[in-house]
């Protein structure tokens, strides 16, 4: 497997809209295909992060069909609420955090139906993090148990709760010790792909000048703690550097898994 096959990071950190950003995807040590994809549009102000799952080579294709439904309707929703494939609009969000809900589902409907059309592809799935940027406020949809991080004054906050067991152990408060000896803890209870249904959580926050987000993979958050991801993104260094590092420390601390990190800095936000 040759080094761009193992890794795939944009070149030089992108900027526009007040926004920087950089990713970085490994494929690790262990794994043959890496499941994870990500992408991002500066000029929709979109990004996001998948990890996929399933069969040979079935999650790779589940986290890819899940960024390229995402990016296509946000992009052809742009200047049009009315789309005709948007579902059913929740009075309660924007209309920027309807765009993301509806973006979701419909990726989670390509997913399920190409699973159930081909023996191959049965059963796979994938997790996502999306973020969507508008002029005055940041939306954050999300299923599974990929995760989106901010940095802010110094602070680090998980902003996203994952769709998994071991969380639903947690909010049981089941004790850390019985936790760790339940074998299944790590199951994700909510992916795209995995039912007709999906769970969409929506978050809605202001912009902020000098925010900076991370969204990634459980090949980066579950081998490094909030700690060390926080002291990285606290560093001066820019959204390359700190993609770069967060996959790398995550890699050399023991991750087995496929390790995405992409990492989003509001320099001049309203």
């Amino acid at each position: 497997m040759d080094e761009t096959t193992r890794r795939m990071t944009v070149p030089v950190p992108v900027q526009g809209s007040g926004l920087i950003a950089s990713g970085v995807s490994d494929c690790g040590p262990v794994r043959q295909i890496n499941e994870d994809a990500f992408t991002f549009d500066i000029d929709l102000g979109l990004f996001v992060v998948a990890d996929g799952m399933g069969g040979h080579a079935a999650g790779e294709i589940a986290s890819r069909l899940a960024v390229e439904t995402i990016v296509a309707f946000i992009a052809r929703s742009k200047d049009d609420d009315d789309s005709d494939d948007a579902i059913d609009v929740d009075t309660s969000l924007s209309a920027d955090a309807n765009r993301l809900r509806t973006a979701l589902h419909l990726a989670n409907g390509r997913i399920y139906r190409a699973g159930a059309s081909d023996d191959a592809y049965r059963g796979m799935g994938t997790t996502v993090v999306a973020v969507l940027f508008g002029p005055e406020t940041v939306v954050v949809a999300h299923a599974g148990d990929s995760r989106v991080y901010e940095q802010c004054e110094g602070r680090l906050t998980q902003i996203t709760k994952d769709d998994s067991l071991l969380e639903m152990l947690q909010e049981m408060d089941v004790p850390a010790e019985a936790r760790e000896r339940y074998a299944q803890r790590n199951v994700v209870t909510n992916v795209l792909g995995g039912d007709e249904q999906l769970v969409v959580h929506i978050l809605e926050l202001p912009r902020r000048p000098g925010r900076v987000l991370l969204l990634c993979t459980d090949g980066v958050h579950g081998v490094l703690d909030a700690g060390r991801i926080g002291g990285i993104l606290a560093s001066r260094d820019a959204p390359r550097q700190h993609a770069e590092r967060l996959v790398s420390e995550a890699i050399a601390a023991g991750s087995r898994d496929n390790a995405t990190a992409l990492v989003v800095a509001d320099v001049e936000a309203v």
